[in-house]
């Protein structure tokens, strides 16, 4: 069993780096209790939605999973390890660029720092742009992970039928987002239990709010690098356009935002998070 964990990680050292760059960032923001606690329940709402989807069709439609692998990386019940553990780092990279692109931004010397409170955090808002921004990743990775025999992932997976979108069916979208609200949910209620005192692992990492956004960008990346490896460039190419804007939006409205904050809204983001960078910035 050690040496099958092994060699799972050794098989998918891209999904355990981007896993661990989701520690790295969720733990100073959240502490190590609400961290584990989103881990495990995260995987297991992911588990559950495809062992669903491969048994019964629901949510993402019918797709089958190929065991060309389980005797060399951990299979649990019919799916793959890795790819359950893929969407905890998705959901809290695309839950924190909602929080980046809906709160208030500030500067403390180079640091930028969103803003955030308890009310922003816990907000529909929040809810619907993170779970969209989540099934907007996977309309960028699922068409590049179904050509998995001609790159290093392998051909894990297929769809009995043959989808609109470069072989992918609409129901997987549709699938994706539905799980993407349980999922940002999920976090939003772990993420509602207060501490009497600092959550252990909590500190003021410096660029901590930019480094969620930087990790859902890093997976847009590496998914493009690998379409374009394997010249698939129709998908890379409308992958790239159909975050062009967006991504010139958010980058030209926070420049907008720099330090528009009201007074109001940096106390009641010191007053939830005393932790924060800017608690020693006159009020």
């Amino acid at each position: 069993m050690l040496d099958i964990a092994i060699d799972t990680i050794v098989m998918r050292p891209y999904v355990f780096a981007f896993f661990a760059a989701f520690l790295l960032v969720c733990v100073p923001h959240v502490g190590w209790r609400k961290t584990l606690i989103f881990t495990i329940s995260g995987y297991l709402i992911a588990f559950a939605s495809e062992k669903l989807s491969i048994t019964t069709g629901f949510p993402y439609g019918w797709y089958y999973y190929i065991d060309d692998t389980s005797h060399q990386e951990l299979w649990v019940w019919g799916v793959p390890f890795f790819d359950s553990l893929s969407y905890v780092f998705l959901t809290y990279c695309s839950y924190t660029m909602a929080l980046f692109i809906l709160s208030p931004l500030a500067t403390k010397g180079a640091d930028l720092v969103t803003l955030e409170t308890r009310a922003i955090r816990h907000s529909w808002a929040v809810l619907v742009l993170g779970a969209f921004l989540q099934t907007f990743l996977d309309i960028i990775i699922d068409p590049v992970a179904l050509q998995g025999n001609r790159w290093f992932l392998g051909q894990i997976y297929g769809y009995y039928e043959a989808g609109l979108h470069f072989g992918v069916p609409i129901s997987n979208y549709a699938g994706w987002l539905l799980t993407s609200f349980l999922l940002v949910a999920a976090f939003q209620q772990i993420d509602r239990r207060r501490e009497e005192k600092i959550p252990k692992g909590v500190f003021a990492m410096p660029f901590r709010s930019l480094l969620g956004p930087v990790l859902y960008l890093s997976v847009l990346i590496f998914n493009w690098v690998i379409t374009l490896w394997i010249g698939e460039h129709l998908i890379a190419l409308t992958g790239v356009l159909i975050f062009t804007l967006p991504i010139v939006m958010v980058t030209v409205q926070a420049v907008l935002r720099v330090n528009r904050y009201r007074k109001e809204e940096l106390q009641e983001h010191l007053e939830d998070y005393p932790w924060s960078p800017l608690n020693n910035i006159e009020k």
